[in-house]
């Protein structure tokens, strides 16, 4: 297992790799003990969810309040979605700054982003099924959206027509969340996943 650091603090790459012969394949795609070695914790595993989405669907761009936050670790398990992760966290190095990875079920590589990092994806495919595994439970008056078409964050959604929920529809801009106190400053978020560092 290939585990790298993308160009965002707190977000890695994971490449598995896939045993196959002519019945089939195997891999191993989430190991806990060499996700823990690069991220520094193991993931509390508190949450699995599977999401379908159509071709054109743009989901995000979603964050938790820090603490808890939520630590996700992201594979599709079936077509392909452009995978986002967006530093939303005040004072950050690389704050309003986007990273694109290429999920599907080919490569099946997966992706990991730490509490205060912003995730959304764009299904590629005609259907893409994603599964994430999640550090907390879902918390509704804790859990934000940025909108994902804000040109300050100048993402490039591989899609014509990007469709999204009138929940993502209906989300603040970078500047308004700053603007509203909703984004977790990156002093805190530190501070939080440095605690699970030493837990």
């Amino acid at each position: 297992m290939k585990i790298r650091p993308l160009s965002i603090e707190g977000a890695w790459e994971v490449t598995s790799p896939q045993h196959g012969d002519p019945r089939g394949m195997f891999m191993e795609y989430y190991r806990f003990d060499h996700l823990a070695e690069a991220v520094g914790h193991p993931l509390r595993l508190a949450q699995a969810n599977l999401s379908v989405s159509a071709r054109g669907v743009v989901r995000g761009v979603h964050f938790a309040d820090v603490p808890p936050g939520q630590a996700k670790y992201v594979s599709c398990v079936s077509g392909a979605v452009l995978d986002v992760i967006v530093d939303l966290r005040v004072g950050s190095p690389t704050f309003g700054r986007w990273e694109g990875v290429r999920l599907d079920d080919v490569d099946r590589r997966a992706v990991y982003l730490s509490e205060g990092l912003g995730h959304g994806f764009c299904a590629l495919s005609e259907s893409a099924t994603l599964s994430y595994f999640c550090s907390a439970t879902y918390n509704p008056t804790g859990e934000h959206t940025v909108h994902p078409l804000d040109p300050d964050l100048g993402i490039e959604w591989p899609a014509d027509a990007p469709q999204l929920s009138v929940r993502d529809a209906a989300a603040p801009s970078l500047a308004e969340a700053v603007a509203g106190g909703l984004l977790p400053s990156y002093d805190a978020v530190r501070e939080f996943t440095a605690s699970l560092d030493n837990g």
